[in-house]
């Protein structure tokens, strides 16, 4: 027996609705949506109901509801978007502020594993940015970040120096917005290169985080690879 749809409340269609509209770049980020009785009127819902969906909006980091000010969907601050993916504590169970240094960006071809994770065509370029993170000024974290060089090709060459916190420039510059990451983690050893940064031996021990980040819609945005150097550090997430 073939199983029947069931249908949808009606606050979570409006929230689909308005959702379509945020990614559709409507209403782009840091944008104030309209008053609630005047998105209610034009849905032709109740308030109760368009406030319902907003809330759900809200709880899924879509946008946020400020006092007296009303709702604008969210933007990646540096801070927010720090704390927010990245989750590497200190032994104590303390944050920590990494700092970025860039050591390559290049444009090349991908490999079929990465243009898969991407959603690319096999064989299309991508351009990748290596990194080494810092923690309390030493090495923690060696990482490749691979994009779609259709999309993000700029970032070869520009800006002469790149941010801290990608994700900002992202949607900002690129219009595309990081909503949730797909990670994956494995022990692993330390390669040559990486052995090199993080001041370790080859062969070390490390953790790898493999991380996909996917935009409101669930494409793929940006491929990471990275390996830790956990002697001082754990990683820890809320589930």
């Amino acid at each position: 027996m073939t199983a029947r749809p069931v249908p949808q409340p009606l606050h979570r269609q409006l929230r689909d609705l308005m959702m379509a509209r945020i990614e559709a770049g409507e209403w782009p980020p840091g944008t104030y949506l309209p008053p609630e009785t005047r998105l209610a009127d034009d849905y032709g819902v109740a308030v109760g109901t368009l406030r319902k969906a907003l809330l759900d909006l809200a709880s899924e980091g879509v946008v946020q509801r400020r006092q007296g000010k009303g709702t604008v969907v969210t933007t990646h601050d540096s801070d927010a978007v720090l704390f927010r993916f990245f989750n590497l504590r200190r032994a104590d169970g303390s944050t920590l502020r990494p700092e970025s240094r860039v050591l390559s960006r290049k444009r090349e071809v991908s490999a079929p594993v990465d243009s898969q994770a991407l959603g690319l065509s096999e064989g299309a370029d991508i351009i990748r940015i290596t990194r080494v993170r810092e923690g309390d000024g030493e090495p923690i974290l060696y990482e490749h970040i691979l994009l779609d060089a259709a999309r993000f090709g700029t970032l070869e060459t520009q800006p002469e120096i790149l941010p801290n916190t990608l994700y900002q420039l992202y949607q900002m510059e690129f219009g595309a917005t990081v909503h949730r990451a797909r990670e994956a983690l494995i022990a692993t050893s330390a390669h040559s290169d990486c052995a090199r940064e993080l001041g370790v031996t080859p062969g070390t021990p490390l953790l790898h985080i493999r991380r996909i980040a996917l935009d409101y819609s669930g494409a793929p945005i940006e491929l990471r690879l990275s390996w830790v150097n956990t002697d001082s550090l754990h990683y820890q997430a809320e589930v």
